[in-house]
């Protein structure tokens, strides 16, 4: 699953040990239950959602998934993209998931990608295997993010084309301060140390030692600074 996180989102904690269909919760739960009954639909037996599959209260657990992330959705059989704010006549265009900075990584990992509106129809009922493969929809996909239709379809990561890279990203926005730099991380094909300040001033101090280090990994002069919502 591809989303943008809502109210009430089930952690691990919250569905250990339980069946996800006979709890009651806000949209988050909704949303989990529709992507997993849909995934069985589509005949697999295994679905993965960022929300309650990774162990937040691991600091270890949780480096491992920011470090894997990336890998993991390269990985998948199908991406799923729930876009919550999209009605079954609007356009993915003006959708708040092309803003975020973990959803980039997300799009581009992905091979086979299926975009499902806020009731979890299937965009523009377009029915087929893949919907990076579909040239109208490509067409709108690019519009939206500014990324070629040639690397939506086969990305690759790493430090080549860094400037197209972070120029995608700069209109991206991400929660946490530290998440810019990290978001980026399977893009660019590096392997960093996860670090999140306690405090502000904590979370500046590991905000710059990010900068510093990507830097040194990407080269200055790149142009690129990300949005943090407050």
């Amino acid at each position: 699953l591809s989303h943008r996180w809502e109210s009430r989102e089930p952690l691990l904690r919250d569905i250990e040990g339980t069946s996800i269909y006979d709890m009651d919760g806000g949209d988050g739960l909704g949303k989990l239950q529709q992507f997993c009954a849909l995934a069985l639909r589509r005949g697999f037996l295994w679905a993965w959602s960022d929300t309650c599959c990774v162990d937040k209260d691991s600091s270890a657990k949780l480096q491992e998934a920011i470090g894997s992330m990336f890998s993991w959705y390269r990985s998948s059989s199908l991406t799923l993209v729930h876009l919550c704010d999209v009605s079954n006549t609007g356009s993915l265009v003006d959708s708040a998931w092309f803003e975020r900075g973990w959803t980039l990584q997300e799009l581009l990992a992905s091979h086979t990608v299926l975009f499902y509106t806020h009731d979890w129809s299937l965009y523009m009922n377009r029915d087929v295997p893949n919907h990076k493969t579909d040239p109208a929809l490509l067409e709108e996909v690019e519009k939206a993010t500014g990324i070629e239709t040639q690397h939506l379809m086969d990305f690759y990561p790493g430090l080549d084309n860094a400037r197209s890279k972070f120029h995608w990203a700069s209109r991206c926005r991400t929660t946490r301060p530290e998440d810019i730099a990290y978001s980026l991380f399977g893009i660019f094909k590096v392997h960093l140390l996860i670090f999140y300040g306690v405090c502000g001033a904590c979370s500046r101090t590991s905000h710059s030692r990010d900068h510093i280090r990507l830097r040194r990994c990407f080269g200055p002069g790149l142009g690129w600074g990300g949005i943090v919502i407050q």
